[in-house]
């Protein structure tokens, strides 16, 4: 839920995979414009992200940059409120 506007849940279909221009995560939950300032904040202070762009239509959040883990971002959108889904690495060409 979001905690700014207390907008309810969304559903989120678990994904991640690898692209040419970063790694896309499945976010669940988010449902407005603060849901994607609050993860895109969250995510944008782990050390090695240089950019994040979220969808909020299809809850996909691409990360890019180097050095950092899934675990740190699990654990980003976690403090923005938010749950990633769970899912294995899939590689894109």
């Amino acid at each position: 839920m979001c905690t700014a506007c207390a907008c309810g849940p969304a559903d989120g279909t678990p994904a991640q995979m690898e692209t040419g221009v970063g790694s896309v995560y499945q976010v669940s939950g988010m449902t407005c414009g603060h849901c994607v300032s609050s993860v895109s904040a969250e995510i944008g202070k782990v050390d090695g992200v240089s950019d994040v762009q979220v969808d909020l239509a299809t809850g996909a959040v691409t990360v890019s940059g180097t050095g950092f883990s899934d675990e740190e971002i699990r654990t980003a959108v976690g403090r923005a409120g938010y749950a990633l889904a769970d899912a294995s690495p899939v590689s894109a060409s």
